[in-house]
């Protein structure tokens, strides 16, 4: 497994990661990078508000799932 940094997207702190099951992003507020499980019959593109686990300042998550099951998470301050 490897994360890359994606630059395609207008947020710097958008991660892509290979996988099905989880997912990263960088937290808005402290930069930690934190790891959220995605539930795949939610759909391909997701959106909800989870308090960061290290610092509990809210964010909106962003998941966008690829036909290939790549997937991208991204957040922004709520």
């Amino acid at each position: 497994m490897r994360d890359v940094e994606w630059s395609g997207l207008n947020h710097p702190t958008c991660i892509e990661r290979a996988m099905k099951d989880d997912a990263s992003y960088v937290c808005d507020s402290c930069g930690e990078e934190i790891v959220v499980p995605i539930d795949m019959s939610a759909g391909s593109e997701q959106e909800y508000v989870e308090d960061c686990p290290v610092c509990c300042c809210p964010n909106v998550v962003h998941v966008e799932v690829e036909e290939s099951g790549d997937v991208r998470a991204w957040a922004s301050r709520e």
